[in-house]
């Protein structure tokens, strides 16, 4: 198939971009020219109509791009294909395009209420989803890279998008010069690799790979220590995590929990593809450096967050901490591993991205309200928040009968089928110890009242609720009847080769 009809769904992100930017660049606005700033900043005054065709665009646009994945599910590439055309892609894209849809359906009252301009933030929202859906799709090293520094660059600029905030433009400086360095680390893990296979195509370097001599040589080992080096950054794995924490913290939080879900995602589902599928025959090179990882990831941020009073920055610690039990997919490495990651991923996306909506909502204008015992008496003042809030925090602590639950339990028995008892161990204590942190917010909330000058945030809108409310109903559904997604997990991981299987592709040359 041609690429670029195998591309289609990122050339409907890429032309809604464009006309975003054209348009604000055109059409006149009330600020009394084009590109005008209006409401100070393309708030709410430039705004209602404005932001609301930005914002209709965008959605629609993400809506056909996850309409294109599916269409291309019925064709066809041959193997050694620059775009993969499979279930893995079409079960990447729907996390993918599900998440975005979420943060900028939630998103617009935080554009509006911080007089934020609304086409740059929706235009870069959609490129940064181009370069996560190039990302999980490339079957080609080159391509992964350009996918990976399309979503780096956009997410830098909105992490600085409140230009006016000393701590967004701060966390913008950190998150770019930790991003540069994990990219250096992933080229030059890509020329390692291409000098060790002498091809950049996944493919044929995993036949390569799989024909070798046991344990590969040296340019092999060090090529895939860097990628997985440099993953580890994207990830926020311990001990690469140092960045994410003032990123998020400092960060627009619809920025956050875009990065938090959608950046994640995509970096972890394009991990788990080249290490358990096209590397899954150098499995003994890295197998031992993920556990780790897992075990510190696990362990490390959990423990940092019993002490956070800041409630976004404790969720941005506990974002680190799921890195951790995603990571015991990858070392899994079978069938049930990957299909309980790529559930448990799904419930994280959703339950993330409506956590940090209720965050924004409750914490104000300027985020002025979003420590902990800003949440005293929530659950009373605010009905329907705190009830969306209980249920997000019950599914990220891993209670019944929710998703996070079913996606720990499903991570836990591909661990002990695996063999891997310590991991599965540390799953199990680590997720006791986070229920204190989730706990303490859900205390504050129903057992603690609020004092008479507290800020009570105002009744969210239709659209807000409605959003939320599909969350909290995705969350459920997935923890009431798992089975039916975990079987569709499966029939779509089915279209990967297994773990180590040599693919037999006629040799191309490299580009």
């Amino acid at each position: 198939m041609n690429h670029w009809v195998a591309l289609l769904p990122e050339v409907v992100l890429s032309l809604a971009a464009m006309f975003i930017l054209m348009r604000d660049a055109f059409v006149r606005t009330d600020s009394g020219g084009p590109g005008g700033d209006g409401a100070g900043a393309g708030g709410e005054a430039d705004g209602g109509g404005r932001m609301s065709v930005d914002c209709l665009v965008t959605l629609y646009s993400i809506a056909g791009a996850f309409v294109a994945s599916l269409w291309l599910l019925d064709a066809s590439a041959p193997p050694d294909a620059m775009i993969a055309l499979d279930g893995f892609r079409v079960a990447a894209d729907t996390i993918l395009c599900g998440g975005a849809l979420l943060v900028v359906s939630l998103s617009r009252d935080y554009l509006s209420r911080e007089g934020l301009r609304s086409p740059e933030f929706h235009a870069l929202i959609l490129l940064a989803l181009v370069g996560m859906m190039v990302l999980v799709a490339a079957r080609d090293l080159i391509l992964l890279f350009v996918g990976l520094e399309l979503m780096s660059i956009s997410v830098y600029v909105l992490t600085g998008f409140v230009r006016k905030n000393p701590r967004s433009s701060e966390a913008s400086l950190k998150y770019f010069i930790v991003g540069a360095f994990a990219s250096a680390f992933v080229v030059y893990g890509i020329a390692l690799l291409y000098g060790a296979t002498g091809t950049t195509r996944l493919a044929t370097a995993a036949e390569r790979i799989a024909a070798a001599p046991a344990g590969g040589d040296l340019l092999l080992v060090a090529g895939i220590g860097l990628l997985l080096i440099g993953f580890a950054f994207k990830i926020a794995a311990v001990p690469f995590h140092m960045w994410a924490p003032d990123a998020y913290d400092g960060a627009p939080t619809p920025v956050t929990s875009f990065m938090a879900t959608g950046v994640k995602a995509a970096a972890f589902i394009a991990l788990l593809r080249v290490l358990t599928v096209d590397l899954g025959g150098a499995a003994e090179i890295w197998k031992g450096a993920v556990w780790w990882l897992a075990i510190l990831t696990m362990i490390v941020p959990n423990l940092v967050a019993l002490s956070q009073q800041d409630v976004k920055r404790m969720l941005a610690y506990s974002s680190v901490a799921h890195a951790g039990y995603l990571l015991v997919g990858v070392v899994a490495a079978s069938e049930l591993g990957r299909s309980a990651s790529i559930f448990y991923l799904a419930a994280y996306t959703v339950v993330t991205a409506g956590s940090f909506a209720i965050v924004f909502h409750v914490a104000g204008r300027g985020d002025r309200n979003q420590r902990v015992r800003d949440y005293r008496g929530l659950g009373w003042r605010r009905p329907v928040l705190g009830a969306a809030l209980l249920v997000f925090l019950l599914s990220l602590a891993g209670f019944p009968p929710t998703a996070g639950f079913v996606g720990k339990l499903y991570l836990l028995r591909a661990a002990v089928d695996a063999g891997e008892i310590a991991l599965a161990v540390t799953l199990v204590l680590t997720s006791l110890v986070a229920y204190y942190y989730y706990l303490r917010v859900v205390w504050k909330m129903y057992f603690e009242a609020a004092p008479d000058d507290a800020h009570t945030p105002p009744p969210p809108r239709p659209g807000f609720n409605l959003a939320i409310g599909t969350c909290v109903a995705l969350i459920l559904l997935g923890g009431l009847f798992p089975g039916r997604i975990i079987d569709r997990a499966r029939e779509a991981l089915a279209d990967a080769p297994a773990p180590g299987m040599v693919v037999q592709a006629e040799e191309q040359p490299s580009p």
